[in-house]
């Protein structure tokens, strides 16, 4: 069975349908540049460009870079204060939308590094900003927002985020340490037994991971970027009837 689902990240927003069986694309993602200033209507237009590009008619998911309860939107740090209060599932035609790190979350403990893992996982997805999701024994502590903790007087994800390590042409190596501080930091706060790394830095694991040391272990996303995407189609999966 196939379900589309799309990811709404801070610079780009992409889809795909998505096979259930086995967590992969069952066609190309498309990817469209997120549009600036990333106001509702504006990005609602993305998310029916590729609706319609998929020709698909279905039950669709949405992730959304905020806390999403209900289907309406609760914050927004990476994209326009307006979507503030927002029920973002009417705004995409009864879409089920939630926190994007949450999807992406559920998808790598279903289909990728954190399968078949007790205790406690905590996965961090690394771009425009920090996304986190927070599991104990497989449940889903929703909307963990762990990129906002305070580091240095400031948002953990305004030092430590894959836009700070570009916008400030950071080494690889020194931002590594950045991750690495943060890292420790939600280790002392929750004690996981895996930390997994996703977002767009999960593809070059190799260029920060060894320069990582902690006494947690570390892996990047088995789904890399795609996760996000998977995580959307299995939440709207759910708004489906069961099979006959």
């Amino acid at each position: 069975m196939n379900v589309l689902g799309i990811d709404i990240g801070g610079s780009g927003i992409k889809g795909a349908p998505v096979d259930l069986a086995t967590g992969e694309l069952a066609a190309d993602r498309l990817r469209i540049p997120t549009p600036h200033p990333a106001k509702p209507d504006a990005v609602a237009e993305v998310v029916g460009q590729i609706v319609a590009h998929f020709g698909y008619t279905g039950p669709v998911g949405v992730t959304f870079p905020g806390i999403v309860i209900d289907n309406v939107v609760k914050s927004a740090a990476n994209v326009h204060h307006s979507w503030i209060g927002v029920d973002a599932g009417t705004l995409f035609g009864g879409a089920v939308v939630l926190n994007d790190a949450d999807a992406a979350g559920v998808a790598e403990l279903t289909f990728g590094e954190g399968r078949g893992r007790t205790g406690t996982v905590l996965m961090l997805t690394f771009g425009t900003g920090i996304g986190s999701a927070l599991f104990v024994d497989g449940l889903l502590v929703p909307n963990t927002e762990l990129g906002h903790l305070e580091l240095h007087g400031k948002d953990a994800e305004h030092r430590a985020s894959d836009r700070a390590r570009e916008e400030e042409d950071l080494s690889w190596e020194k931002w590594a340490g950045r991750v690495e501080e943060y890292l420790r930091h939600v280790a002392m706060l929750f004690s996981p037994s895996l930390i997994i790394i996703g977002g767009g830095v999960s593809k070059k694991a190799e260029k920060f991971l060894p320069h990582i040391r902690l006494d947690v272990p570390i892996v990047p996303a088995g789904l890399q970027n795609q996760a996000g995407i998977v995580g959307a189609a299995m939440a709207a999966a759910k708004k489906l009837p069961p099979p006959r």
